[in-house]
């Protein structure tokens, strides 16, 4: 085994964030991910950094509300109430809408609602 190796699996790290409870979507610098745990006293949470999760995404982007189709980017943006949504130019790159049991293009979330999809983290 190499000698330099950090962590054996790299999908679920370690990270200060503050204020997120377990199932939140949150960033580390550009890195996306789910909290697995609530921050804890020391402003610790650990994040898994893929997978799929079931997450609130609002169909917006910067232009305004826009419909959410399988397979879409998806954006996240502190600011916002969700924190997911089909930002253009804003927010940071987090991972893709999906349903398994739709065609790629079809539409996830009417333009401008809210609802809970699967994310696929990362990108």
């Amino acid at each position: 085994m190499a000698v330099n190796m950090v962590h054996a699996v790299g999908n679920q790290i370690e990270a200060t964030i503050p204020s997120k409870a377990s199932g939140d979507p949150a960033l580390v610098g550009q890195m996306p991910g789910v909290c697995l745990t609530a921050t804890d006293s020391a402003g610790k949470v650990v994040m898994k950094t893929d997978g799929f999760f079931n997450l609130s995404v609002r169909g917006v982007n910067d232009g305004g509300n826009v419909v959410v189709n399988n397979g879409d980017i998806l954006y996240y943006l502190e600011a916002d109430t969700p924190k997911l949504g089909k930002k253009a130019t804003t927010g940071t790159r987090f991972g893709y809408a999906w349903n398994p049991n739709l065609a790629a293009g079809a539409q996830l979330i009417a333009s401008g609602a809210t609802a809970t999809i699967a994310v696929k983290i990362g990108y």
